[in-house]
């Protein structure tokens, strides 16, 4: 049924519902403020999301007693609910989001999309966000869509017939941007390292942010490289445009780039418009380890909050308190490691902007281990590489005492010297 507002798309939202948001920048905003509009009509609604863009009005203290926020990905919009305990995370591997809510575990009964405007055929497309929102579409009893001119209309797994809609209606507007941002020359040195790592024919996966766009930038003098990530930004039109990356040498969907999602400018949204190189597909799929493993010399790269001195890695917290999430990191991690001459890399600046040690003696208190030390290789700053695969705990600690900071390596040394007794560091 076509309605001719956001707030009549969401009439027939019940009380005592379980409510899944499309992500990332592909967030029906409209759907979600409507939402939001009938919170005095409404109670214990429960909302289940991965990291969105834009305002998350229903995540207001003011609303507590309407809708409880269930975030398998925490991001700005929703971070001080959680520091404030209103509201829960659920820690899961990207990977599996989807099998939850297939199998229930996790329970869908509305999904608020966002969609391309439908082709001669009826078929409209979940544009840059497939994630696990194919998985909601396919498990929601009831779908409610905005069709936005402006939603890229992508290949692969999300393409969805209008008649799937119980109620949809239409409104022009922008995706939100992501513009990328200068770098450091930390940060700079960073990719430095990180491209020299990767060769020619390698299989890459990144995400978005300052040091993954470091790498690419690093990556204009190699040959066929190619892509299967969980998402990607503006970095690869460049290395496309060049004929750096061709996926030519993948053992899996050759030819053509395949992703979960995107984040990224206007620009990326137009680069992937009824572009039949960009494949667009359900995450369960694209961060299955065993579709991983068999990409050719597999080279993922993820960031890390902190990294203690056997190679533990923190990603989703700052000690107890929750700052994103699980996310793919371990998927690719452990995909990348199987992968024949896969290289799996942790890589971070040596210390935060306060000037505090990133490679720490232990994790803070209450902080996650998101990678553990048995699946880390190398840990990558801006003062070099350290590879831990098959090192020992002393051994480990040394390699990365020696990318720390050099203001902390006496203080980590010494901290290494106390745990391993009868071993000492210079």
């Amino acid at each position: 049924m076509k309605v001719n507002s956001a707030l009549a798309a969401v009439s027939d939202i019940k009380p005592g519902q379980n409510i899944y948001i499309h992500t990332a920048v592909a967030t029906p905003l409209g759907l979600v403020n409507a939402l939001t509009q009938r919170a005095d009509e409404l109670y214990n609604i429960n909302i289940y999301h991965l990291h969105t863009e834009g305002p998350a009005p229903y995540a207001d203290a003011e609303y507590d007693d309407t809708f409880t926020v269930n975030s398998l990905f925490i991001g700005g919009n929703v971070r001080k609910a959680h520091q404030e305990g209103r509201a829960n995370f659920i820690p899961s591997f990207l990977s599996e989001v989807p099998i939850m809510i297939r199998s229930g575990i996790i329970p869908v009964d509305v999904a608020l999309i966002q969609v391309s405007t439908p082709d001669k055929h009826g078929y409209c497309s979940l544009g840059v966000s497939i994630d696990s929102t194919k998985a909601a579409v396919d498990k929601a009893d009831y779908v409610i869509a905005q069709i936005n001119p402006r939603m890229p209309r992508t290949h692969g797994d999300g393409l969805i017939h209008i008649s799937k809609f119980h109620k949809y209606y239409e409104e022009a507007s922008e995706l939100p941007e992501i513009p990328m941002h200068a770098l450091t020359p930390e940060e700079e040195k960073i990719g430095m390292h990180i491209a020299g790592m990767i060769e020619d024919r390698a299989t890459l996966q990144m995400g978005i942010g300052a040091i993954p766009d470091a790498v690419l930038s690093g990556l204009g003098g190699h040959k066929d490289l190619g892509i299967h990530t969980e998402m990607f930004s503006d970095g690869i039109i460049p290395l496309v445009e060049k004929g750096v990356i061709t996926n030519k040498f993948k053992t899996k969907h050759k030819d053509v780039i395949v992703s979960g999602f995107m984040i990224g400018t206007r620009k990326l949204y137009d680069f992937v418009d009824d572009n039949p190189m960009i494949r667009m597909l359900d995450i369960q799929y694209v961060n299955d380890t065993a579709v991983i493993r068999r990409m050719p010399k597999m080279t993922s790269i993820n960031s890390a909050i902190e990294v203690d001195l056997t190679g533990q890695v923190c990603a989703d917290s700052i000690g107890r308190t929750m700052y994103s999430g699980v996310g793919g990191q371990m998927d690719f991690i452990r995909g990348a490691s199987l992968s024949e001459g896969g290289k799996p890399i942790i890589a971070l600046t040596s210390v935060t902007k306060k000037g505090m040690s990133k490679i720490v003696p232990t994790l803070q208190i209450g902080a996650g281990v998101v990678t553990t030390r048995a699946h880390v290789h190398y840990v990558v700053t801006e003062y070099g590489i350290a590879d831990l695969y098959g090192k020992s705990l002393k051994q480990r600690a040394q390699s990365l005492i020696n990318i720390a900071h050099p203001d902390h390596r006496e203080e980590l040394s010494r901290a290494a010297n106390e745990r391993f007794s009868g071993h000492y560091f210079k």
